[in-house]
């Protein structure tokens, strides 16, 4: 039995596929989704603000748009908003200072001491279990109505996040690692340096946007103790007067701020862990 075989020849899908130029995505395909992400916020706008004109929408209730970003300018052109912002900002770092050195420094003595944690970490738990915004009255009877138990109250919501986290990192660094640090001599500082708060600083970031968050979450209340500035006393000033517009333009001046300082520390977590993109 004669087979017999035919040579396909290869020019021929070989020029086929050559022939088939490879294509780019188009801009389109590769900036849909973010488009679309940025075009979301804005068809939201415009149907909110076409509801209104058709007075779907009372004013009463929810003022449009225009309405709310006119009492904005308005705000702003009198100087009134850059003092406001000043204050709030100066009341979230210095919460933000005191509750991050107080939860940084509990989560490591805690994480590197067994004794530490078996009688540090039990009472706090039972005070993080707590909610601290339930603390006003006690914090109002202890301290007054001044600065002092806002700043307190921003500083008891920022510590928490921060001493879980550090716990946390601290508890999860590979044993080996200390082992030979100490067969190689370090010394506690070096150890601390070297391997600890490298090891430490991703999850220490996460706290820290963790901990703004509730910064910003903890000053709006705060804000609302007989405040005489800051963007709580403009929401409180609003409110008195029935300015739903100024209530709500103070409520997203407050989210802002809040999504302004996560994304700082976007950037230095980007920046400070570039060693784990180009390992």
């Amino acid at each position: 039995m004669v087979v017999t075989s035919y040579a396909v020849p290869t020019g021929t899908v070989r020029g086929t596929a050559a022939s088939e130029p490879s294509r780019a995505p188009s801009w389109w395909q590769r900036r849909r989704w973010t488009v679309l992400r940025a075009l979301s916020p804005v068809a939201i706008l415009v149907l909110w603000q076409v509801a209104s004109a058709a007075g779907v929408l009372s004013e009463r209730v929810l003022p449009a748009p225009s309405l709310i970003l006119d009492a904005g300018w308005q705000l702003t052109t009198s100087g009134e908003l850059a003092h406001a912002l000043a204050v709030s900002g100066t009341r979230v770092v210095q919460g933000l200072l005191l509750g991050g050195v107080i939860g940084v420094l509990l989560g490591t003595i805690v994480g590197l001491s067994r004794f530490a944690e078996a009688t540090v970490d039990p009472p706090l738990q039972m005070l993080r279990a707590l909610p601290h915004l339930g603390l006003i009255p006690l914090f109002i009877l202890w301290f007054g109505i001044g600065e002092t138990p806002k700043i307190l109250l921003v500083a008891l919501g920022v510590a928490f996040p921060l001493y879980l986290n550090t716990f946390s990192a601290i508890r999860q660094i590979d044993r080996k690692f200390l082992d030979t640090a100490v067969v190689l001599g370090f010394s506690w500082w070096q150890r601390f340096t070297v391997i600890i708060a490298p090891s430490i600083a991703p999850q220490l970031l996460v706290g820290l946007r963790q901990s703004l968050a509730i910064a910003w979450l903890s000053l709006i209340v705060a804000e609302q103790i007989n405040a005489e500035s800051g963007l709580g006393y403009i929401i409180n000033n609003a409110r008195d007067f029935l300015r739903i517009d100024v209530i709500i333009f103070g409520l997203v001046v407050y989210a802002l701020m809040g999504i302004a300082t996560d994304g700082i520390v976007r950037i230095l977590e980007k920046r400070s862990l570039r060693y784990r993109s180009e390992a």
